[in-house]
């Protein structure tokens, strides 16, 4: 984990890039029955919120002291508010810590909608924004660092939406990549012809970077679409298909299912329309010609 500190020092100075040719979504699934939704624009009780350590620093040093863990201080940091005139659910990112929804969730199609707020905090207020969206999150709060659950994190961060990091050791997935020596190690970007490599947490090999960069300027709404079935994830930004994932494992055992989880990691953060809808099928990704 010390790695992604330094992937996001670096990231920082170097430009959003493409390795692999543009691609497109082909047979897209319908939904088999009707859309939930996960925010209900007026409160955070299908929510559960956990804080991770006061000076974020110590996030990955092992400290003997206790992260905050579940008080009401998270009150300060995930609440509901209106921006453009609409409910959003704000994630103040000052303390690092999740925001997990109380449902379990397989097979669905997930959509939501982020931007950025102006909020950056120590120890990244001169870094990329950060954030997350993890699913299939299991186990105990802050069992990762004091400060997340074990999950599958579709990265939230500026030049790398869509990037996929296994949060936890037990953690590992598997996709297809081509080096691209523009990255810091393991150099690795998604390709839908690239050669198949496995990463997992805690390891030299702990993320594939997203295809493209597919975010829209700061301060305009994004959307991010995540189609899973079963071990398998689909990551698609602003509907442009960026990274497909398999044989997500847990502890060495697939892993199917499990709860939505939000980040609280440095840079504020507003989301709103959070829906999901059952599905049996993943859609396709075909590179462009």
């Amino acid at each position: 984990m010390l790695k992604i500190l330094a992937f996001c020092l670096a990231l920082a100075a170097l430009p959003g890039a493409t390795w692999a040719r543009p691609a497109v979504l082909a047979d897209v699934p319908k939904a088999i029955g009707p859309a939930t939704s996960l925010f209900n624009g007026k409160d955070l009780n299908d929510w559960s919120a956990w804080l991770g350590y006061a000076d974020p620093a110590l996030t990955y040093t092992r400290p003997e002291i206790a992260p905050i863990g579940a008080t009401a201080r998270s009150a300060e940091i995930f609440k509901v508010v209106t921006e453009d005139g609409r409910p959003a659910l704000y994630v103040n990112g000052k303390v690092w810590g999740s925001l997990v929804h109380k449902g379990d969730f397989r097979d669905y199609h997930l959509r939501l909608q982020y931007k950025w707020g102006h909020g950056r905090w120590a120890p990244r207020q001169d870094q990329a924004p950060n954030n997350g969206l993890l699913y299939h999150s299991h186990g105990a709060p802050g069992a990762v660092w004091g400060t997340w659950s074990q999950a599958v994190e579709f990265e939230i961060m500026t030049g790398s939406i869509g990037m996929v990091v296994p949060v936890g050791d037990a953690i590992q997935a598997t996709t297809t990549v081509v080096d691209d020596p523009q990255l810091i190690p393991p150099r690795l970007r998604f390709s839908p012809t690239g050669r198949d490599k496995t990463v997992k947490g805690g390891t030299a090999d702990w993320n594939v970077e997203a295809a493209t960069d597919a975010e829209k300027p700061a301060g305009e709404w994004n959307t991010l679409d995540l189609y899973v079935v079963g071990d398998r994830a689909i990551h698609v930004v602003n509907g442009v298909p960026v990274l497909a994932v398999r044989d997500l494992k847990a502890d060495g055992a697939p892993l199917t299912h499990g709860a939505i989880q939000l980040q609280s990691e440095g840079a504020e953060t507003f989301f709103r329309d959070i829906t999901v809808e059952p599905i049996t099928t993943l859609p396709r990704i075909v590179e462009r010609p």
